[in-house]
């Protein structure tokens, strides 16, 4: 079976200690033998992180824009770059402080690359202090601030010891009552252990413990590979069935009224079909929030086997 290489994403507003945290998660990578590469975005044109992280870790830079918006299509590149290189047991993707989850997991999650990517979940550092001030900021920055707590999987709740006690119970009660099923911590210099970062992953994908708060998913993204061509008329049927919570949809379909694949994208009820002029693999990504994926799984699997060549 193929290696699969663990992605988590590293978010959280500009300045609240993502590249600090991500150095001590590439200490203790080492420290436990494992490969851990790098993908780095910046606004700017320049980067003034690279030469924090060392030179021993292999990486690579997105610089001059936003993941999630006007780079997306150097993603990929760099990131199949990456996994045919060096061939790491995780990549950690480090985002603008001004990036969109949604956005972000988007654009990684390429379907020609995606069968070899382990999707584990967003690791957001708040800013107590920042978050504490929040109401002196714009509307949309506001909301981008909730927005990025609301999708994590695991929350650091950074700069501690500049907070005052009172002020900390007040915060950790704000962040909570916003994503209540997150793990949250409360760190200084964003020290967290690595096992606790990837055992809340492993906790958070069983289904049957009652107890397990982590059970609860946020953002999702489910690869399927379609074996077949299947019926143009019967996937856009499934597509009106699909619930609000399926944000995205990307990858390569093809229709048994056509020789060649089309380019499928799905954004918010919106597809998108476009002609390719080649083969390419049929694998179909999704992205969406408490979504049933054995239903899913199902219901494509049906279209195929209901479909007639």
């Amino acid at each position: 079976m193929e290696k699969m290489t663990e992605v988590y994403i590293l978010g959280g507003f500009l300045g609240s200690g993502k590249t600090t945290l991500l150095k001590e998660i590439i200490r203790q990578e080492n420290e436990a033998g494992r490969k851990a590469a790098i993908l780095l975005n910046e606004l700017g044109s320049v980067s003034v992180d690279t030469a924090r992280l060392g030179q021993d870790v292999p990486f690579k830079e997105l610089l001059g824009g936003c993941i999630c918006c006007t780079i997306q299509d150097k993603v990929e590149v760099q990131l199949h770059s990456l996994l045919s290189e060096h061939e790491p047991d995780a990549i950690y993707i480090e985002t603008t402080g001004a990036a969109h989850p949604v956005e972000v997991l988007d654009g990684i999650m390429s379907p020609l690359i995606a069968k070899k990517l382990n999707y584990r979940g967003i690791i957001t550092v708040v800013d107590l202090l920042r978050f504490r001030e929040r109401n002196e900021l714009s509307p949309q920055l506001r909301q981008l601030l909730v927005e990025q707590v609301q999708h994590a999987d695991f929350i650091l709740l950074n700069k501690q010891d500049l907070v005052s006690e009172l002020e900390v119970g007040q915060l950790v009660y704000s962040i909570q009552a916003i994503n209540p099923m997150a793990k949250s911590l409360l760190t200084t210099q964003a020290k967290v252990s690595l096992s606790s970062l990837r055992n809340m992953e492993m906790k958070k994908k069983s289904a049957h413990s009652q107890l397990d708060v982590h059970s609860h998913l946020h953002l999702q993204a489910i690869v399927h590979s379609f074996k077949k061509s299947i019926d143009q008329t019967s996937f856009e049927e499934w597509l009106r069935g699909l619930p609000d919570t399926v944000y995205r949809m990307k990858g390569y379909v093809s229709f048994t009224n056509s020789e060649l694949p089309y380019l499928f994208q799905y954004s918010y009820g919106m597809p998108i079909y476009m002609n390719e002029l080649i083969k390419m693999p049929l694998n179909l990504v999704i992205i969406g929030e408490d979504l049933n994926e054995e239903e899913i799984r199902c219901q494509l699997a049906e279209l195929e086997e209901n479909s007639i060549l």
